[in-house]
């Protein structure tokens, strides 16, 4: 039984909407998921455009959703490590674990974008390795344990992190993209997966083919000892009927892309080791046009039951354990986005399978 929860990457430039009023709308939206019952609220980490920009800092976010919330869980997706110290993140994450009573999902990423690692200089060809030993440093200053590190990226002695998380410790999840490297060392570590959807469908199939890879390397490493996660993120809009549905979201999802291909266009046309396949996704989404939601595109939009039989179809597809829904695409205002996900709530997952309004503990 999947859960089903928010996801928020703001698109939105000064000039169209106002920091403000965007982090006005989403907070009264992150409350009112709460009392719906939804799992979870999940926010990103970017700098410097309009993508992602609003943004700069999750665990932030995250935290004034503590206050206005008392059981939805808070999910960084993705907090990016190359960008931090780890002994920063540790004890600010674990703050917002003690701030919320233990609500926190720490989703971390490699990041993606060249001119937010050019701006940090911070090399992307190093970016594994820092998000690499980053994570595990992490993992061990969670411990409350003297924790020593001797790394090309940081080092420290003794180092003993305050305050300790409430949980023992916060669930860990990882981005991933395209890389097979990161779904089999996500999987190795027994570290959950959140990942998004690319937009055309004809790339759904990589989707597809990433799932698996994750799954069976958790398999053959961890057994049944645990259990794989997997988190997926795609912009949904529900609609009263198809008709309606598909045109009030037509225009939101065209900004939503326009200003997704504004700042993959920064992507170099050469290869870069440590993305492998990134500058093809990067000339594809140059060179492509509008993209009809009802034939060539992945977002989740319609009406009631044409949404869910796609979350149906979804979930028999790759076995999702929660549902990050991205409701905020196109810079939508408050009224918007809280119709839409009412919709969910309300006439869409009561026809789903075994769903429970609930939210099962992480």
């Amino acid at each position: 039984m999947a859960l089903h929860g928010i996801s928020l990457l703001p698109d939105c430039a000064p000039q169209e909407r106002s920091a403000s009023e965007y982090y006005r709308d989403v907070l009264t939206l992150a409350r009112q998921a709460d009392v719906w019952g939804m799992s979870h609220v999940k926010m990103t980490e970017h700098y410097l455009h309009p993508y992602g920009g609003y943004c700069p800092s999750p665990l932030t976010f995250l935290t004034a959703v503590a206050a206005r919330t008392t059981s939805i869980r808070l999910m960084t997706g993705a907090a990016i490590p190359a960008f931090h110290h780890p002994v920063q993140l540790a004890a600010t994450a674990a703050m917002v674990d003690v701030l919320s009573g233990g609500r926190l999902d720490l989703g971390l990423g490699r990041a993606w974008l060249p001119y937010e690692f050019e701006t940090f200089g911070v090399p992307m060809g190093e970016s594994r390795a820092r998000y690499v030993a980053t994570v595990e440093a992490v993992r061990r200053l969670w411990t409350g344990r003297p924790v020593s590190e001797d790394t090309p990226f940081f080092s420290y002695t003794d180092a003993v992190s305050f305050p300790a998380p409430v949980q023992d410790p916060p669930p860990l999840w990882g981005a991933a993209v395209r890389s097979p490297e990161s779904f089999q060392w996500l999987a190795r570590n027994d570290i959950g997966l959140m990942m998004s959807v690319p937009p055309l469908a004809r790339d759904y199939p990589l989707t597809r083919q990433m799932v698996a890879l994750y799954r069976a390397e958790h398999a053959r490493v961890h057994g049944g000892a645990t259990p794989p996660r997997v988190a997926l993120s795609l912009p949904l809009y529900v609609g009263r009927d198809d008709r309606s549905a598909f045109a009030e979201a037509t225009g939101h999802h065209r900004r939503y892309l326009d200003v997704w291909r504004s700042a993959i266009s920064s992507w170099p046309q050469e290869a870069c080791a440590d993305y492998p396949g990134y500058e093809q996704m990067a000339e594809h989404a140059r060179t492509m046009g509008d993209v009809d939601l009802r034939t060539d595109g992945t977002a989740v939009v319609g009406g009631p039951e044409r949404v869910a039989e796609r979350i149906e179809a979804l979930q028999g597809d790759l076995d999702v354990d929660v549902f990050l829904w991205q409701v905020d695409f196109g810079g939508q205002d408050l009224a918007s986005m809280t119709g839409s996900l009412g919709r969910l709530v309300d006439d869409v997952l009561p026809r789903l399978p075994q769903y429970d309004r609930t939210p099962v503990p992480v």
